[in-house]
């Protein structure tokens, strides 16, 4: 497995698939940086030398925020919503929906799995 900005890629996939594995890069990114390291994207990332390897590595670190730098800077962006009290910072606070889709059905991987309340009991039952 190659280490490429301090992450171990898939071996058997091809370079540019294998640099999606990377936090912060995906399908788009990874060609434009096989692009500008000047690495053909259809070679597998075993096949790689520890030339290209530097090549893309220092493409990286040059251009790009990733992995753990890139974690901290969007935790610190939904901190600094909540702390000025933004419409966004309160949503990510209550766990709801922050870019406006509907909440009264289909927001349960934000809201988590329901929890059921008691309902009014029935008029039939009421007369029993």
């Amino acid at each position: 497995m190659p280490r490429i900005a301090g992450i171990d890629v898939p071996s058997e996939k091809p370079v540019w698939i294998a640099l999606t594995y990377i936090h912060g890069i995906g399908p788009h990114l990874a060609r434009e940086i096989l692009k500008e390291a000047q690495i053909s994207d259809t070679i597998r990332a075993k096949e790689l030398n520890e030339d290209e390897l530097s090549r893309i590595s220092g493409v990286i670190d040059r251009n790009y925020v990733i992995e753990g730098q890139l974690r901290r800077q969007v935790s610190q962006d939904i901190a600094r919503l909540r702390d000025i009290a933004a419409y966004r910072g309160l949503r990510h606070r209550r766990g709801l929906p922050v870019r406006g889709q509907r909440t009264r059905t289909n927001a349960r991987t934000r809201k988590g799995p329901r929890k059921t309340v008691a309902g009014k009991k029935g008029v039939k039952e009421m007369r029993s």
